[in-house]
C-alpha cells in the first residue's frame, strides 16, 4: 500500500513532501514492528539498543557517554536506560580506573543470553528487506545517507 492510501491522502504538496512524509511514516512503522518484538522481553527498544551497542564492544567496558555517542535515538536518556538494564542484571557498572567521576558500563552474560534469543527473531523479521534485492537496498542506503549529509 502506498504511503497515500496508508494516510488516505490523495495530493501532495510535492513528491519531496510526500517523500518526508513517507520516511516519516515509515520509521514510526519499523519503530512500532521492533517494540512487538521486543515486548515479550521486557525491553524496550532503546535498551535494546544499549545491550547492542555493550555487545559491541566485546567485553570492553564503555561510558554512559560512550553509549549516548553511538546511540539510534540520541533523544534516550542513556543512564535512565542503563539503570534499568542493571535492575534487570544484564549490564555492570563500576568505576573507571582512569577518571573516577566516569563510571564504566560492561554487558553481562544474561545480557548476552538475552540478545541471542531476540537475534533470532530481529534476523527473521529483517529477511523482509532482502526481498527488495540487493540494489535497491544499497540505493536506499545511499539515498538516505545523502539525504541526512544534505544538511
Amino acid at each position: 500500500m502506498g504511503i497515500g492510501e496508508e494516510i488516505k491522502q490523495s495530493k501532495f504538496n510535492s513528491e519531496g513532501s510526500k517523500a518526508s512524509l513517507n520516511v516519516v511514516f515509515t520509521s514510526h512503522w519499523i519503530g512500532k514492528q521492533h517494540t512487538d518484538i521486543l515486548k515479550p522481553f521486557g525491553i524496550t527498544p532503546q535498551q535494546f539498543n544499549v545491550l547492542r551497542i555493550l555487545r559491541g564492544q566485546n567485553g570492553t567496558p564503555i561510558t554512559v557517554l560512550g553509549i549516548m555517542e553511538r546511540m539510534l535515538d540520541r533523544m534516550s536518556n542513556a543512564s535512565r536506560l542503563v539503570d534499568k538494564l542493571l535492575e534487570k542484571k544484564y549490564v555492570q557498572r563500576r568505576e573507571c580506573p582512569n577518571d573516577r567521576r566516569a563510571v564504566d558500563i560492561i554487558i553481562l552474560p544474561k545480557g548476552l543470553e538475552l540478545l541471542e534469543q531476540i537475534d533470532k527473531i530481529i534476523l527473521n523479521w529483517e529477511s523482509k528487506f532482502e526481498k527488495m534485492g540487493k540494489e535497491k537496498l544499497q540505493l536506499l542506503n545511499e539515498l538516505l545517507d545523502e539525504f541526512r549529509r544534505s544538511e
